[in-house]
């Protein structure tokens, strides 16, 4: 388990990360890339069915309540997409990395 995947989200407000920090962090989870403006990061899943697809949503869900802290999800037949931002900042906050490593360790990657 990563060392982001241990913490939890904490609200944010002030400044967005730089994509210099962004991208220290983006190094802790493997999988997940940096959209080009710098401001999300996201990551696509493909699973072998759409029954395996619903179920990581809902593991994603599950992790979103207790971090209180929600990507954007697009769903496919077998496909996910997850996005992350922090919206009171206005783009990224550690709290989307934190999500993401949260994500990582479902172990469903």
């Amino acid at each position: 388990m990563s060392d982001l995947a241990s913490k939890s989200c904490s609200p944010r407000s002030g400044p967005a990360l730089d994509r210099a920090a962004a991208e220290r962090l983006l190094a802790q989870v493997p999988g997940w890339t940096l959209v080009p403006a710098g401001n999300e990061i996201q990551r696509a899943v493909k699973f072998r069915d759409h029954f395996a697809a619903m179920a990581f949503v809902n593991a994603v869900a599950w992790i979103s309540h207790r971090e209180d802290h929600h990507p954007d999800l697009r769903v496919g037949y077998n496909t996910v997409t997850v996005t992350y931002s922090t919206h009171s900042v206005g783009g990224l906050s550690e709290n989307d990395f934190i999500c993401a490593a949260k994500i990582d360790a479902l172990g469903a990657l």
